[in-house]
């Protein structure tokens, strides 16, 4: 299709790469379908391709997961260069809120080193399409100073949600969270098949804020981080009957479009 494309943008005299850079490498499945009604899979479809685009996720430490595609691309999210498994990735996320989710000296080995946040106080706005991967970040504010305290001055734009669309799924990271998402937050968002959530309590935000989120979200399975000592049964019970929990004694999972649970699960991976 994109070589009859090409031969016939050039019996016009034109060129399509300026078109397929603009419509096709930015642009976001799950923004898409965010908007449209979610269709059916035959279960015989959905095992067909559970194997075929699978993404192994890898809980590293404090809020750091590994993502290795099904093109090879590896990505660390809130990346500090202590928590590392494996190889070096080839993409690194980071937040400014302290030291434990960003580093100003990243491996020089490491290709693509995104920001959550601009030193001028600008947005940071992140959309790359790297190997198989499209990555894009809403922005959030932060707290100046730490605790869960709703009055403390806010950084306007300094944290990022970053999202990881892949093989067909939808894979979101809060970041240090440190406020409620309104309206306009959920829709630059989009569709979360997968999402991580800090789940501490006091340095990120609430139980019962973070809850809320989740649940907003719909995601079918949430990995929770930034956890230090909240207890498991606390958070469970805090986003309602309607999600499952299933811990792991491994530190990676491995999941495909076609392999997501039917019911919103909350995995526990080994080390969380």
């Amino acid at each position: 299709m994109l070589r009859y494309l090409t031969a016939v943008f050039g019996l016009l005299g034109l060129s399509i790469a300026p078109a397929i850079a603009q419509n096709m490498p930015r642009s976001s499945e799950c923004l898409a379908m965010s908007q449209t009604q979610p269709r059916a899979t035959p279960v015989s479809l959905r095992l067909a391709a559970a194997k075929a685009d699978e993404v192994a996720i890898t809980y590293a430490g404090h809020s750091t997961y590994y993502i290795d595609t099904p093109g090879g691309v590896r990505i660390a999210t809130d990346y500090n260069g202590v928590y590392r498994t494996g190889r070096l990735p080839d993409v690194v996320t980071m937040n400014r809120a302290h030291s434990t989710h960003y580093t100003l000296f990243p491996d020089p080995g490491i290709k693509h080193v995104f920001h959550g946040w601009n030193d001028d106080g600008t947005p940071a706005q992140i959309s790359e399409r790297i190997g198989d991967v499209l990555i894009r970040n809403v922005t959030t504010d932060i707290r100046k100073y730490f605790g869960d305290d709703s009055n403390s001055e806010m950084i306007k734009d300094g944290n990022s949600i970053f999202i990881f669309e892949v093989a067909g799924l939808c894979i979101g990271h809060l970041g240090h969270l440190h406020h409620k998402l309104d309206e306009s937050h959920f829709a630059a968002i989009g569709r979360l098949d997968i999402v991580m959530v800090p789940i501490d309590g006091a340095y990120t935000m609430s139980l019962d804020g973070v809850s809320d989120i989740t649940r907003r979200l719909r995601a079918s399975i949430v990995l929770p981080m930034h956890r230090f000592m909240t207890p498991l049964d606390e958070f469970m019970r805090r986003i309602g009957q309607q999600f499952a929990i299933d811990e792991r004694t491994e530190r990676t999972l491995t999941i495909s479009r076609g392999s997501l649970p039917g019911t919103p699960t909350v995995i526990i991976l080994q080390g969380v």
